[in-house]
């Protein structure tokens, strides 16, 4: 009898619990207000910025130097970001750009190593200029390989697709070794941008580079680039090369 007593008035005397927030019935809500949104503004609710400077690189290229960019950047939170990509590269002996293009995505994670991404890119050059509707899928695959996977359609009708894969090495604390691949491919002939159906070129790097901090590090390496299948054919008649081997130099910087 007496514990029930005891209950009862221990009931009585506590202040009412709310579903939602229980600490609102001691503190003042104004206050507890407060210090959730700063809770959650400090554990994922954050905007972050990120500008990557993958590859800023001279290229001998046969005789026929190049100055090749490659740089992304985004902003947004945990969960959605909004992303510019760029790549090209310059003839610096010709002064004129062979190709460039700048891409805006809209991208979401849709695991935790993957993001889902859609959105718009547009190449300046080779001429004619193309725009295209974008689709593709960026991440880390197991065992840490960088992957970025696109599917275009252009403004012409064509369909194509492109997959850049890498893998760094950490020789020692500073010196990493980054293998690279990137392949293009084509459902359809647009003959006037020289790209042909089937697999139309393909690329490989293998790059060495010394962090002096981890957001600056020269490097220095060897790429090729083959023009593949009809793409090869239409390149030739063109009077150009479709196979080049170049020797490289230049820079990754990230902030």
């Amino acid at each position: 009898m007496n514990r029930l007593v005891v209950l009862l008035c221990l009931v009585i005397s506590s202040p009412p619990l709310l579903a939602k927030n229980a600490a609102d019935a001691y503190y003042d809500p104004a206050a507890m207000a407060k210090a959730r949104a700063a809770l959650k503004q400090g554990h994922g609710n954050q905007i972050h910025t990120l500008i990557l400077g993958e590859r800023l690189e001279y290229q001998s290229n046969g005789g026929d130097p190049l100055a090749v960019w490659e740089a992304q950047g985004w902003i947004g939170g945990d969960i959605q970001k909004l992303w510019f990509k760029t790549e090209g590269g310059y003839e610096t002996e010709e002064g004129k750009f062979e190709e460039a293009e700048i891409q805006v995505l809209y991208s979401r994670a849709v695991s935790p190593f993957w993001d889902l991404q859609a959105g718009f890119r547009h190449d300046i050059q080779p001429d004619p200029s193309r725009s295209y509707a974008v689709i593709g899928l960026q991440g880390v695959a197991p065992y840490w390989f960088e992957l970025d996977a696109q599917l275009y359609l252009s403004d012409a009708g064509d369909l194509s697709a492109r997959l850049e894969a890498e893998y760094e090495f950490r020789l020692t604390q500073r010196l990493m070794l980054q293998p690279r691949i990137e392949l293009n491919g084509a459902l359809s002939d647009d003959e006037d941008v020289g790209v042909g159906s089937g697999l139309s070129t393909a690329a490989a790097g293998l790059r060495l580079r010394y962090e002096i901090t981890r957001e600056f590090a020269p490097y220095i390496g060897i790429s090729w680039n083959r023009a593949l299948g009809k793409t090869a054919d239409i390149t030739r008649s063109g009077g150009e090369e479709t196979n080049q081997f170049s020797w490289v130099a230049g820079i990754r910087f990230w902030f």
